[in-house]
């Protein structure tokens, strides 16, 4: 599914984060947590608001959008 204004990918900088969690309680359908609190993303594009959100609060700045 092409990138829209609609839906985007995110993406995390693994050097950059620190496991605070935000991005899962903001993109819950699209971040899990593995057990240290780090996020795995599952595949497939998210809501473009929703997204931006979760990149916004992210406190370490490790989430990004790619194309």
């Amino acid at each position: 599914m092409p990138p829209t204004p609609e839906n985007v990918r995110v993406a995390v900088d693994r050097v950059l984060c620190s496991g605070h969690g935000v991005c899962a309680q903001t993109l819950p359908g699209t971040v899990v947590l593995d057990e240290w609190g780090y996020p795995i993303l599952r595949t497939g594009a998210t809501d473009a608001a929703a997204a931006s959100l979760a990149i916004k609060l992210c406190p370490a700045r490790a989430l990004y959008l790619r194309p």
